[in-house]
């Protein structure tokens, strides 16, 4: 499952707290694919020396921050992780990029597919590389209302599902935590945009940020088990209501959820609580 919007908060919150203050000292790259700006021996170049300063979350993308106001950008994608290591610690296989921090440990960026990306920017660059700049609203924006979703979806023919994955709109939300959101709001995926009320909407308003948040709550870790489940068994897979329980009860009503795949994703939702 990509990272979504709640696990990504989840890396930035483990790992901010450890990487603060901290100065990059070398860096490995061992794909030099996943370097998407500059070109990976820049990358190698521009960041030894730099102390970090945080880090910051947009929708579904990392982004550490440095003392100079340069900064570097990362997205997960499918099969991406970070951790933070010991430098004795067993490496991940496909470990693509390491960063030696100036305390000994590592910063290991590792990925399967090798779909995850870096970006390094300037302090004054501007983004015109990772798509960043295209993204929709963060959740807990206050501009996150009823009327903000019906101007933008209100006339679409698309099936309110598809919208909720539109990133250019809201940020963060994949297709686990729409089918969340869906549900808790009472609303059917394969619904039109079209067909849904001003009330409609501001149920959507309201719910999008709440169950996010709840889930963010819910995905808390300390650092050592987040270590130990090397970055990857930390969600909150229990405290999923909708997503992932094609034919179990209901727990409002106990009739059994269904599934149906939508623009060719999979929707898992209850027919009796969220009618077409």
């Amino acid at each position: 499952m990509m990272p979504e919007l709640p696990e990504v908060e989840t890396i930035k919150r483990v790992l901010e707290p450890q990487i603060k203050g901290l100065q990059i000292e070398h860096i490995t790259v061992r794909r030099p694919e996943v370097i998407a700006h500059p070109t990976w021996e820049e990358f190698c170049t521009l960041l030894p020396g730099q102390k970090i300063s945080g880090m910051k979350r947009r929708g579904k993308f990392l982004g550490v921050s440095l003392e100079s106001g340069d900064y570097f950008m990362l997205h997960l994608r499918m099969t991406g992780g970070l951790l933070f290591t010991p430098p004795e610690y067993p490496e991940e296989k496909h470990t693509h990029v390491i960063f030696k921090l100036s305390n000994g440990c590592e910063l290991r960026f590792a990925d399967t597919r090798r779909f995850g990306r870096l970006w390094f920017l300037h302090k004054d660059e501007a983004d015109t590389y990772s798509g960043i700049g295209k993204l929709g609203l963060e959740p807990f924006d206050d501009g996150m209302t009823g009327e903000y979703l019906q101007t933008h979806f209100g006339k679409r023919k698309k099936t309110i599902k598809e919208c909720l994955l539109e990133q250019n709109v809201i940020a963060g939300i994949g297709n686990i935590y729409s089918d969340e959101i869906l549900y808790t709001a009472g609303i059917h995926p394969s619904r039109r945009a079209d067909s849904l009320s001003g009330r409609d909407w501001e149920i959507l308003a309201a719910v999008i940020p709440e169950r996010l948040s709840y889930f963010i709550e819910k995905n808390a870790i300390t650092p050592e088990d987040y270590l130990q489940s090397k970055g990857k068994d930390y969600r909150n897979t229990p405290f999923l209501q909708a997503y992932g329980h094609n034919g179990e009860p209901c727990p409002n009503c106990q009739n059994k959820f269904c599934r149906m795949v939508i623009g060719g994703r999979s929707s898992v939702y209850c027919p009796s609580c969220q009618k077409e």
